[in-house]
């Protein structure tokens, strides 16, 4: 393990005691780091999204009998599924094991991951009294996932981590809706109908997001990326009203984490420039958009990370080669690329195709 640093962070009550060393550990090689600063490393970094999850054998075997929520705040069981495959890929970063709604189970409410559909909530929030009636998210409460990331920091020697959470308006979504949901009715119900109710859900969300975030900061994280899974149902226009300013409020409280901030939302071609302008360092782009003019529309000085199709690694290796050789070729147009899926792994993927796009990616040239 790396020696730790001495900066500080800033925490859920305020400023970390400034006797105190940070657990960080100094990774001044690591090539996710350096391109998510907008450098370039001596290697193009990858990682995969969902890249510990079902597509593992290993994965399937060590969750046999353990639901998703239990295994996501079982700290052992939660830092093995996230070694898992940094040490079958070796990939150039690590994500911690979890899942959106997590934050909302410590905090209190009643969810569930419900298998074959997903989140589902026993009590939907649709009135200004749900909104009050919602449980804050104590610090505290997030004691097994900090102390999921402080057994990593010893295992993962030089790899970097990254922490995570559901941005304010998909965790909205699935509080609104009660579950799922194909059109997000009851969601645009909601914000278009009662702005005021909406701003205030929105609010609460924003503080339980940076709540879950700097708890796994301070048990020393090395990034950490906020996913908006359903941002992409809405126009820039209700985006930049209803929803960005949460988003922007998560990102600027980590301003001073001195760590890299990504974002990500699926299906948000049209809401790339306001996405680079809600204050993340990397901007995660699905592969609906090229690269090269994803840059255009984020914006200066912002890395990008992305954005292989999933689906395409089912198409066998020349075809996989030929993707990511495209990609890295746009990439280049942006500040610092991280090479990562346009969403996440799907489950029936075969781990050779992604191992082999890692071998690639650190074969090819960084400029």
């Amino acid at each position: 393990m790396s020696a730790p640093t001495s900066s500080t962070v800033a925490g859920s009550g305020g400023p970390a005691d400034p006797a105190a060393p940070s657990p960080r550990r100094a990774l001044p090689g690591s090539a996710f780091l350096a391109a998510a600063r907008g450098e370039r490393p001596t290697r193009l970094p990858v990682w995969f999204m969902r890249q510990a999850g079902r597509s593992l054998p290993e994965y399937r075997q060590a969750r046999q009998g353990t639901a998703m929520l239990e295994s996501c705040l079982t700290p052992d069981l939660a830092a093995e599924i996230t070694l898992q495959p940094v040490r079958r890929y070796g990939v150039d970063a690590a994500v911690l094991y979890s899942d959106i709604v997590v934050p909302l189970k410590v905090a209190g409410v009643g969810v569930d991951i419900v298998a074959g559909t997903g989140p589902v909530i026993d009590e939907p929030v649709r009135t200004d009294a749900d909104v009050a009636a919602l449980p804050r998210l104590e610090p505290d409460a997030v004691a097994p996932v900090a102390d999921a990331v402080r057994l990593l920091l010893g295992e993962l020697g030089d790899t970097p981590l990254i922490g995570f959470a559901g941005a304010p308006f998909t965790l909205a979504s699935y509080l609104v809706e009660g579950g799922p949901s194909r059109n997000h009715e009851r969601t645009k119900a909601l914000m278009h109908a009662e702005p005021a109710t909406w701003h205030a859900l929105l609010d609460h969300l924003a503080d339980l997001t940076l709540t879950f975030l700097r708890a796994q900061v301070e048990a020393g994280v090395d990034a950490v990326q906020l996913f908006d899974s359903w941002a992409g149902a809405l126009s820039e226009r209700d985006y930049r009203a209803l929803v960005m300013p949460h988003s922007a409020k998560v990102l600027a409280g980590l301003a001073d984490a001195g760590v890299p901030r990504v974002h990500f939302g699926v299906g948000t071609g049209e809401l790339l420039t306001a996405m680079g302008e809600a204050g993340a360092d990397v901007v995660g782009v699905d592969w609906r958009v090229p690269l090269d003019e994803a840059t255009r529309r984020i914006g200066p000085g912002r890395a990008v990370q992305g954005n292989l199709d999933p689906a395409v690694l089912f198409a066998g290796p020349e075809v996989v080669e030929r993707e990511v050789r495209r990609i890295v070729d746009e990439g280049r147009a942006a500040p610092g690329h991280v090479v990562n899926l346009g969403h996440g792994v799907l489950p029936e993927t075969d781990p050779d195709a992604l191992a082999r796009v890692v071998d690639l990616v650190h074969a090819l040239p960084v400029t």
